[in-house]
């Protein structure tokens, strides 16, 4: 039953319409009414619950081609041996799923940072996608559920249905190369996904490596560790660490996967020596850490980030002192009664992946990140060569969903982003100035929720990108900055809207994009790809995109038309920059 959506419907709609049936024949026989109702409602419930055991869709990794039968490329040798991927559907692209790039983090080596990978025992089959990164799922009711009704994050079509399984052993990366390969090195983009450092994995659609590849670069993404095992912090494990290092795992996952993209990407016909770090929302703030760690230099040369930095000196969200790191740590050991890391090891992965402590952040650790980040670039020591960056039009408003925003407490939901700045940047955008976009369903609302949305996508997302474009451009190192804008009926221009169109995915969601969005695409996988190839965007046939040369210059903005503006932001960066200097 697992194999078809539409069984599930059909079950679910022939048991509503025979009790609803059964109940007004029996009733209308029968003096006990009150009885027979509930009994019909016992059994009706029950009836769903079979259909729950019969329809829920099993647990498997993700095919790296689905629905088709896919054609071995030939061996690849790498470090640990030789592995073996698939073509794409249109055979214009090789890839190579879930290669190891360390081993599993389970058991002992939970909360230890990744070691070298096994080597293989003869050739590895790379056709299906590693495990996510552990993190929490829907409940298995609710899966079922939506595999009922067809819509969830799950997969499911008339050929096969199922879950994606997560696990703590979810360190593997995958390669797109073109097909059939055989010139001069290629151009690489390593992509860092998002999700808060506490969700996501490596192979959203949004953000597969299918378009670069036939473009002529290679891609590269990857899972890594995640939430509690990711970013847990703990003084036993600084002690027990050979480097002293804790609370920053899923950072050096991230490290471990560049280290093994930079020493075998040749094997694929990719060029070590030009490597470009990419990511989105955390992924953004993760490819910041790997600008400023120690541990980075030398692996790639430049950096294109969307939607997020950690250069703010009071950050909002994106990394934390080792103080208050240790100090949710000690939240977590005491939420499962674990007097030390031997028992909070060995409990199971599921129970501890519900932990109600945040460990969304990176940890300045001494280690992969060294200091404030700022500190990096006044210094001069960040490690990208050049940088493409910008955000969305409308980054906070999925983010303050249940935010009732009214005018008479607008005031004070300002304070946590400008502290005592809050009434000036209450006068600069009043309470009911900006209007509130409708299409989220749940929303909490308020008079004033344009305009809270407005100033906290200025402070949690966009005023990190002005920073960054500042620093960039004081060190004369090339900066571009973008500002995306375009409407359609998906992500819109909303937090990570802009994923499809940059890395040439809208194909992927049928009848939601039109003639303009696909071309809008074009463009952007220009720029993209320009860059990651020279550094400069720039390229025939493209609207000249001007780098960033000092504070307050124009943005290039991926609108209904591509052209150079103002940052519509500057003056909240002002009332914040008071904030972030006290």
């Amino acid at each position: 039953f697992s194999k078809n959506r539409i069984i599930g419907w059909c079950l679910a709609a022939a048991a509503i319409v025979c009790f609803v049936l059964l109940r007004r024949s029996l009733i209308s026989k029968d003096k006990y009414k009150k009885g027979i109702g509930a009994a019909c409602r016992l059994g009706f419930l029950a009836l769903l619950a079979v259909i729950y055991l019969i329809t829920a869709p099993p647990v498997k990794r993700v095919p790296a081609v689905e629905g088709f039968k896919t054609a071995a490329t030939g061996i690849v040798r790498v470090n640990e041996g030789e592995l073996i991927g698939v073509y794409n559907k249109a055979h214009t692209v090789e890839i190579y799923a879930g290669i190891p790039y360390a081993k599993a983090p389970v058991g002992e080596l939970r909360w230890k940072e990744p070691q070298d990978p096994e080597p293989y025992n003869g050739v590895r089959a790379c056709d299906t996608y590693g495990p996510m990164a552990m993190q929490n799922a829907n409940s298995p009711l609710y899966s079922s559920l939506y595999q009922i009704l067809g819509f969830h994050k799950y997969h499911f079509s008339l050929f096969d249905n199922y879950r994606e399984e997560v696990s703590e052993d979810c360190l593997y990366l995958n390669v797109y190369v073109p097909a059939d390969y055989e010139g001069e090195p290629l151009p690489v983009v390593f992509y860092v996904h998002g999700g808060s450092l506490t969700t996501g994995q490596s192979y959203y659609t949004e953000y597969r490596g299918e378009t670069f590849a036939e473009k002529g670069v290679i891609f590269v993404n990857f899972a890594y560790r995640l939430g509690v095992f990711g970013y847990f912090a703990n003084e036993e494990l600084a002690a027990e660490s050979p480097v002293g290092t804790t609370g920053d795992y899923g950072l050096l996952d991230q490290i471990k996967a560049l280290k093994w993209v930079h020493d075998n990407i040749a094997a694929f016909g990719g060029d070590p020596d030009n490597i470009t770090i990419a990511g989105e929302s955390a992924g953004a703030s993760s490819v910041n850490a790997l600008c400023v760690s120690p541990l980075t230099g030398g692996l790639f040369r430049r950096a294109i980030a969307e939607s997020s930095s950690i250069l703010a000196k009071k950050p909002y969200h994106t990394f934390r002192s080792m103080e208050a790191a240790v100090n949710t740590g000690k939240k977590v050991m005491s939420e499962f009664g674990a007097k030390n890391i031997i028992e909070l090891r060995a409990v199971p992965a599921d129970k501890l992946v519900a932990t109600k402590q945040s460990n969304g952040s990176m940890t300045i650790d001494g280690y992969a990140i060294v200091e404030q980040p700022y500190l990096t670039y006044e210094k001069g020591e960040n490690h990208e060569e050049a940088l493409m960056n910008g955000f969305n039009a409308k980054e906070g408003d999925a983010f303050l969903l249940n935010y009732k925003a009214e005018e008479d407490n607008y005031i004070e939901l300002l304070k946590p982003i400008s502290g005592k700045y809050a009434s000036e940047l209450a006068a600069l955008v009043p309470a009911g100035s900006v209007t509130r976009d409708k299409k989220f369903i749940i929303d909490a609302g308020g008079a004033a929720k344009g305009s809270l949305c407005e100033v906290y996508s200025a402070a949690w997302f966009t005023y990190s990108h002005y920073l960054w474009s500042n620093y960039m451009a004081a060190l004369d190192r090339p900066v571009y900055e973008y500002y995306f804008t375009k409407n359609n009926k998906s992500l819109d221009n909303f937090h990570a809207g802009e994923l499809p169109y940059a890395y040439g995915n809208l194909f992927r969601a049928k009848g939601v994009y039109d003639d303009s969005d696909f071309e809008l695409s074009e463009i952007m996988q220009s720029y993209w790809i320009n860059f990651a190839r020279t550094g400069d965007p720039n390229g025939e046939g493209l609207p000249y995109w001007e780098p960033v040369k000092k504070p307050g210059d124009k943005l290039l903005e991926f609108g209904e038309t591509v052209s150079m503006i103002d940052d519509p932001y500057l003056p909240i960066y002002e009332i914040l920059e008071k904030y972030q200097n006290d």
